[in-house]
């Protein structure tokens, strides 16, 4: 018996019942829930509870962040979209079409984050153009981790099934 032989035995190399896809879906959605807007939200718990200082901390970290976001969707928005398109459309095709289990497991992971992302730019937008601070920010970025959450919640529940159903049609030993 050669080594990779072994190791192939040893390690179970598929996506969905490897634990390191498990624990790698958890640490992005809890990312993504704790980074709204690249803001921690702590900040927004320490600025409504404080204000002062931690207020105006909060205003001028989601002022860059939205700064940088509008700059991007400004001189590069359509070739982002371009590309992630084609990305997960080209995962799609592989993994739904072609049956690749790690394209699967992958779209499964961007196609929710890509909507993160949309969600992430529409609240930007609309701190931007309406010029929020304050309390209304604090609000703004608090629904917008709810939105985040839900996706979260949505996309990990259909993430399970169509592991649990994978793992189901291909065996326990492969």
């Amino acid at each position: 018996m050669d080594l990779f032989h072994t190791l192939t035995e040893l390690i179970d190399l598929r996506s969905f019942s490897n634990l390191w896809y498990w624990i790698a879906l958890a640490v992005v959605w809890s990312s993504a829930s704790h980074w709204v807007m690249g803001v921690p939200f702590d900040m927004v718990y320490r600025a409504r509870k404080q204000g002062g200082q931690a207020a105006l901390d909060l205003e001028a970290i989601t002022r860059v962040n939205v700064n940088r976001m509008m700059y991007i969707t400004e001189v590069s928005g359509h070739w982002v979209l371009g590309m992630t398109c084609f990305v997960l459309a080209m995962l799609g095709m592989l993994g739904f079409y072609y049956g690749v289990e790690f394209a699967q497991a992958v779209f499964l992971l961007a196609f929710p984050m890509a909507i993160v992302g949309l969600i992430n730019w529409s609240s930007a937008r609309r701190i931007h153009r309406e010029g929020l601070a304050g309390e209304t920010l604090a609000r703004q970025l608090t629904i917008t981790r709810l939105f985040i959450q839900l996706v979260g919640m949505v996309a990990i529940f259909v993430t399970a099934l169509w592991g649990m159903y994978q793992n189901l049609q291909i065996g326990f030993l492969g």
